[in-house]
């Protein structure tokens, strides 16, 4: 482009539509043509955050939430289903030292007791929802700072020395430990399965958006009936 051509300028292509979140996820999950990563041939299970902080509303109304009231139903089942083929479950939860440093610039933003920070080790925040299925002698439990279950954890070589290809992500929030766990997992490799029913979020809005994302770029966002489906036909093998 020769000195004397004029700037390109383009007007915004933005799409603009009168549709809520949740109108435009079911679209995209309608869309019969959309390619999919598909199962693998071992799974693991990642169960992000099911502690009291998240999933209590009757204890914690300020930072819990609940999307579908069989949520952890939904994920107790899966989570059994993949013991009896001997493939891996895994829990994770957020806590942070007494002082909250190594929550580092994540939690510099608010500083309440609802604030990230101060989900402090061993506090009813951090403990897990009793209604979580969790076998401590079978399953991997592990504390997390960020919001991936990969970063900084043992998560992906415990992974590796499964053998596993495919992660199938429940938990919450679906805007933020869940959506960030479902990209770093597709980053190292893995078919990445979301399961709808078995993820949340505070709202429908950042709920159905993510859905929507995770759809478009990084995962398969499918119906816990379709995971239940792929163990059941493993059995009958």
């Amino acid at each position: 482009m020769s000195h004397t051509d004029p700037p390109l300028s383009f007007a915004s292509t933005m799409v603009r539509e009168d549709l809520t979140a949740r109108q435009i996820f079911e679209r995209v999950k309608a869309n019969p043509a959309r390619a999919r990563f598909g199962f693998g041939d071992r799974l693991a299970i990642v169960n992000v955050d099911f502690q009291q902080a998240y999933t209590r509303p009757d204890l914690f109304p300020n930072t819990a939430y609940v999307s579908d009231p069989d949520q952890i139903a939904h994920v107790n089942a899966i989570s059994a289903m993949a013991r009896s083929h001997g493939m891996p479950v895994i829990w994770t939860r957020v806590c942070y030292k007494p002082d909250g440093g190594d929550a580092g610039v994540w939690g510099t933003r608010t500083n309440t007791p609802d604030s990230l920070q101060n989900i402090k080790f061993g506090s009813d925040r951090h403990a897990f929802d009793p209604r979580a299925d969790i076998r401590c002698e079978i399953d991997l439990v592990f504390d997390k700072r960020m919001p991936s279950a990969f970063f900084e954890t043992p998560l992906k070589s415990y992974l590796t020395f499964h053998k596993v290809d495919t992660v199938v992500v429940t938990g919450g929030s679906t805007s933020g430990c869940v959506r960030a766990t479902a990209v770093e997992s597709l980053s190292h490799g893995y078919r990445t399965i979301v399961a709808e029913e078995c993820v949340a979020d505070k709202h429908e809005s950042y709920h159905f958006a993510n859905l929507t994302d995770l759809q478009l770029k990084y995962a398969d966002v499918v119906g816990v009936a379709e995971v239940k489906a792929w163990f059941e036909a493993r059995h009958a093998r």
